[in-house]
Parts: structure tokens; sequence; C-alpha cells
């Protein structure tokens, strides 16, 4: 197993071996679910924030056979802190542009065949989803009485880019952007205050999603 403990900083371990089997126990989960099939998604776990230090799925592996060794740790700037074989995914700037917000404990990042379509068909424009009983699972939704907007980002190569348009939809005084956002054609990003809450968000969207590119297929 490689050593992904950043040198002095011993003081990690417990958290990044835990980090580590419940990450694997997601992508498990999530390959059978058909979410995270392939090498395609990454997953995050904040170890600690400040400095910054974030557990991070390897770039190019499969999430249904993740190893121990297929995990890197990095810093605010997406900076691997380890050695080894493993290297940061090319999208790890949104793992840590989303881990700076105060609330977030963990972000997951998916590939749906639901998702997907629904991202194809709205485009930028974005859909709307309302009056499901399940929106309730998202973290501060009390009634199904609920308008949830999904956004739609379009597709970029430079994360850096994408970040520069995520980011300030995300620090928005009036109209926040909460609990995940769609890439057009690509796959979704969700948060949650630790894991549990990121795997909750992501299981209801997804429910959400098929849903309603099914209300679709029948209209």
């Amino acid at each position: 197993m490689a050593n992904l403990v950043p040198h002095g900083e011993d003081h990690l371990r417990p958290a990044i071996e835990a980090g580590i089997e419940s990450l694997r126990a997601i992508g498990r989960q999530f390959h059978d679910f058909r979410w995270s099939l392939g090498t395609s998604s990454n997953y995050s776990v904040v170890l600690q924030r400040d400095p910054m230090r974030l557990l991070l799925t390897a770039s190019g592996k499969d999430k249904g056979a993740l190893g121990a060794d297929d995990f890197v740790v990095v810093d605010a700037a997406g900076k691997s802190l380890v050695s080894g074989p493993g290297k940061p995914s090319a999208e790890t700037g949104l793992h840590t542009l989303l881990a700076e917000l105060p609330g977030t404990g963990a972000v997951l990042h998916t590939h749906s065949v639901w998702g997907t379509l629904l991202s194809d068909r709205y485009g930028e424009a974005g859909f709307i989803i309302e009056g499901f009983e399940m929106l309730k699972g998202l973290e501060g939704i009390t009634t199904h009485e609920t308008r949830k907007e999904v956004e739609v980002f379009a597709n970029d190569q430079d994360i850096a880019r994408l970040s520069g348009r995520v980011r300030p939809r995300l620090a928005d005084p009036v109209r926040p952007l909460t609990h995940g956002f769609l890439i057009e054609r690509h796959g979704m990003y969700t948060w949650g205050k630790d894991l549990a809450a990121a795997r909750r968000h992501v299981e209801i969207y997804e429910f959400l999603f098929e849903v309603l590119a099914r209300k679709l297929q029948m209209s």
C-alpha cells in the first residue's frame, strides 16, 4: 500500500484510512447502479481545512474495483502531496473549488445515463424539478412543495475556465447554487457536509432524474 500521508502530517492517517475504505464502498455501489462505469467519475473527502487537504480518487481508475493505492492527497491548489503511481484527476479543480465551501465535507462526481440525457436535452437552460416528495432528501429542504432548479454548465476541457463559471454561482448572495449541478453531456457534481450527505444527494438526484426523464418519454 502506498504511503498517502503527506510528510509531517501523520495526524491525518486515521482520516485517510477511513476515507479510503468509505470511497471504495461508494465506488462499488455507484458502479453497481451504473452511475460510475468504466474509469469515469471521481470522489473526494475533505481531510482538513487549514491548510486544505483533500483525499481524492486517482485519475483513470475503475471505481467498481478501487484499490487501496488508487487515491491521492492534494492541497487547495490540487497539487498532489504524496508520492506513488496515482495522479490527480484533470477535474481536481472542481473538487477543490467545492471543498472551499464552509459546509462541504465530501464531493462526488458521477456519470449516469439519466443525468446525461437530461443535460443533453436542456443544455445550459437547465430545468426544474418540483412537487416530488424525494426532494426532501436534499439538505435543508423540508417540503415537497419545492421548486428546485438544476443548473447545467457547458462541458469544457479547461477545468480552470469551467470552475470560473461555477464559482460566482456558488457565491451568489441571493440565489446560490446548492446541492449539485450537471455538466452538459458529461456528468453531475454533488457535495454535502459529509460523505453520507453527499451520497444521499446523489441518490436523490438520480431518482428524480430518472422520474423526469421517464415522464418525458411518456408524454
